[in-house]
């Protein structure tokens, strides 16, 4: 008997002999949905086409992606921020252009300029500007919500905890209790034949051992 899988882009459905695995991501595809190596060509270690599209033309990044980030960080208990220029070279990972450290304009909240749509698109807007002591002021204009990926098959239901099955507590065996008994019924029964026969070790210097106590 044979397995069947399900492509993970095209969604045939074939036995599982006729599906290779990704040697990026590890999923199973069917032959047509997949491509060798794009980065070394090596066919013995195949890439899906998701794989092979990130290699090849991989998402760009914002160079402030790292100050939008912050400032949404930020504006979840505060509504200001000042940071120093320092702070923001540190943020984004590399320096500031020259201009924004002499030209106050730079900072000015215009949509067209790709370094202010990273403020503006996460909800703050630059209230101040202080090139002397190397400061910016952020003030947070509007609420920005955190875009968060669905799961296959996941619903907006409200939550409903799982219930909870109250602990009863067990009685111990018959069989258990029976033991313990007999077992403290027997010490008992050692300890009376031990007080006739052993003595004390102050009864063994007053009484010879032939002569008994009266």
């Amino acid at each position: 008997m044979s397995f069947r899988e399900e492509c993970g882009i095209c969604g045939r459905v074939l036995r599982a002999y006729r599906l290779r695995k990704c040697s990026r991501c590890k999923r199973l595809f069917c032959r047509d949905c997949m491509v060798p190596d794009v980065a070394t060509g090596n066919p013995l270690e195949p890439l899906c086409l998701h794989c092979a599209r990130r290699v090849v033309a991989p998402r760009s990044v914002s160079k402030y992606a790292g100050l939008a980030a912050h400032l949404k960080f930020r504006g979840s208990f505060t509504k200001l921020v000042t940071l120093s220029l320092a702070r923001i070279d540190g943020l984004i990972g590399s320096n500031l252009p020259m201009s924004a450290y002499k030209d106050v304009g730079w900072w000015a909240n215009s949509p067209s300029s790709a370094h202010a749509r990273s403020w503006l698109d996460s909800g703050w807007d630059v209230q101040e500007v202080n090139l002397r002591e190397g400061l910016v002021v952020f003030k947070k204009v509007r609420e920005t919500r955190i875009k968060r990926k669905r799961r296959k098959g996941e619903t907006n239901k409200p939550f409903t905890p799982v219930p909870v099955r109250p602990i009863k507590p067990r009685a111990p065996s018959k069989t258990k209790v029976s033991k313990l008994y007999a077992r403290i019924k027997n010490l008992e029964r050692q300890r009376s034949a031990l007080k006739g026969s052993v003595r004390s070790p102050y009864e063994k210097r007053l009484f010879k051992s032939s002569e008994k106590p009266r």
